[in-house]
């Protein structure tokens, strides 16, 4: 099929190094790369803000919601609020931040390729976009918004310190 990313560099000899001490997918897996992490993210688009819920409707034990809840808080993808109902004591409500929503992509990516997977489930998850009704897909695209196949894909060695973490203005997606 030749879908592969094209490794340019010292990256182009594969046998002579390995990606386990810098890689940035290993980094963002080591955040969200466990199945509670996802449902709790699944639920905060949902919608879900309270921990209780969060941790209900993510069917996790209380420890392990704490847990990742706190984690996604210290590296930003998500807010803490603390909020106080009469005559209760003070908790916390959780909110996407900027961050946290670089990861809508995964989570309707997932949802597809759940919906596409062999299940004896009788529902499936539809996302739509509100404004038209239609399906939502997800692609890969350049900042100047061409789509990128795996095999249109170079990978290179950057150095931390000079990586843009945003795109000039100029060099953005077009916004849909």
């Amino acid at each position: 099929m030749g879908e592969s990313f094209e490794l340019t560099g010292p990256l182009a000899d594969r046998d002579s190094w390995t990606a386990a001490e810098w890689c940035s997918i290993e980094g963002a897996l080591d955040l969200i790369g466990t199945r509670s992490a996802m449902t709790l993210l699944r639920e905060a688009f949902y919608g879900a803000t309270r921990f209780d819920d969060l941790v209900r409707r993510a069917g996790v034990t209380p420890a392990v919601g704490s847990q990742r809840l706190r984690q996604m808080v210290d590296n930003g993808l998500l807010d803490r609020e603390p909020y106080q109902e009469p005559g209760q004591r003070t908790r916390h409500a959780y909110t996407i931040t900027q961050l946290g929503l670089e990861i809508f992509p995964i989570i309707t990516a997932l949802a597809h390729l759940g919906d596409r997977l062999p299940s004896e489930r009788d529902k499936r998850v539809l996302l739509t976009h509100a404004g038209c009704g239609q399906p939502i897909t997800t692609e890969v695209r350049c900042t100047h918004g061409h789509a990128v196949k795996p095999s249109e894909t170079v990978v290179s060695v950057v150095d931390s310190s000079t990586f843009a973490t945003d795109p000039p203005a100029d060099q953005k997606p077009p916004s849909t």
